[in-house]
C-alpha cells in the first residue's frame, strides 16, 4: 500500500530543517500526496519554533493547490512528563506528536522514562509519540503501548530513524510494531523530513511493518478521512474544509 499522508514533517522554523511550507506543498504537488502536517520542533529545543509561531499556524490554509495541511507540533518532552507548549498553542493545533530529544532528561533509566510517558498519555496533551524506538530513551513497551492504547493515542513508526538519525531504531521499531499490532493500538507514519525531498518517503516504515507483520488496518494515514476521524476522537474541532474535500468518514 503506498501511503499519501505524511504526519511529521519540519519546515525552517526548526533551524535545522532545510525547507519551506511552499517547498513541501509543491512537492506534495508533483509526488501525488494528499496531506501533510507541518509539525515543527517546540521552544525547548535549542533552535525549535517560538511559541509564535505556533498561535500564527491559523495563516496557514487548509487546501494549498489540492494539497490538505494539518497544523502541527512536535514538542519535547520534559522532566516529569510535561512538553513545552503552552495552552494558547495546544489550543491552536490540529495535531500534536510529541518525543524525546536533546533538551528531554537525559542519562534516564527505562522505569523514569516509562513514567514520563505514562504522565504524558494520561495528560491528555498529545496525540502521537514520536520516534518511541530511539536507544537513548529506553521505556516499557508493554507498559506504555497498553496506556496508548487505553487513552487512543497513537504510536508512531517513524521513517527518518535507523535512516539518517537516531541510528539503532530499527530493531525496536520492529519490536513496538509487533506490540501494537497485538494490541491494537493506533498507528501513524511519519517520514520526520527536514527537507521536502524526504517527504512521503516511507521506505523504512514499509519495512518495519513489513518484518513486524503489523496489521495495517491500524494505520491512520490510510485515508484522510481516518485521520481526521482519529483527531476528532481526540477530541480536536472538526475541520470542515477538509472534511468537504475528501468527504465524510469511511468509518
Amino acid at each position: 500500500m503506498r501511503y499519501l499522508i505524511d504526519l511529521h514533517t519540519h519546515t525552517i522554523a526548526s533551524d535545522h530543517a532545510y525547507s519551506t511550507i511552499h517547498d513541501y506543498i509543491r512537492q506534495a504537488q508533483e509526488s501525488g500526496m494528499l496531506m501533510f502536517a507541518c509539525t515543527d520542533h517546540g521552544p525547548a529545543l535549542a533552535d525549535g519554533a517560538h511559541q509564535w509561531h505556533f498561535h500564527n499556524l491559523r495563516v496557514v490554509p487548509r487546501l494549498a493547490d489540492g494539497v490538505a495541511i494539518l497544523r502541527g507540533a512536535e514538542a519535547n518532552i520534559l522532566e516529569d512528563g510535561e512538553i513545552d507548549l503552552d495552552e494558547a498553542s495546544l489550543g491552536r493545533l490540529d495535531l500534536i506528536i510529541a518525543g524525546f530529544h536533546p533538551c528531554s532528561p537525559q542519562n534516564s533509566d527505562a522505569k523514569a522514562y516509562t513514567r514520563m510517558l505514562i504522565r504524558l498519555i494520561e495528560s491528555g496533551r498529545v496525540d502521537i509519540l514520536a520516534h518511541p524506538g530511539n536507544p537513548r530513551f529506553p521505556f516499557d513497551y508493554e507498559t506504555v503501548l497498553e496506556c496508548a492504547l487505553e487513552h487512543q493515542v497513537a504510536v508512531e513508526i517513524n521513517a527518518s530513524s535507523s535512516v539518517n538519525t537516531r541510528m539503532g531504531s530499527h530493531d525496536n521499531c520492529v519490536s513496538i510494531a509487533k506490540i501494537a499490532s497485538r494490541l491494537g493500538n493506533i498507528v501513524s507514519l511519519g517520514t520526520d523530513a527536514h527537507i521536502s525531498y524526504f517527504l512521503g518517503n516511507f521506505e523504512e516504515s514499509l519495512r518495519v511493518i513489513k518484518e513486524s507483520g503489523l496489521n495495517e488496518a491500524l494505520i491512520i494515514n490510510r485515508s484522510p478521512q481516518a485521520v481526521l476521524d482519529f483527531l476528532e476522537r481526540r477530541g480536536h474541532p472538526p475541520i470542515p474544509e477538509l472534511r468537504a474535500h475528501f468527504g465524510q468518514s469511511q468509518a
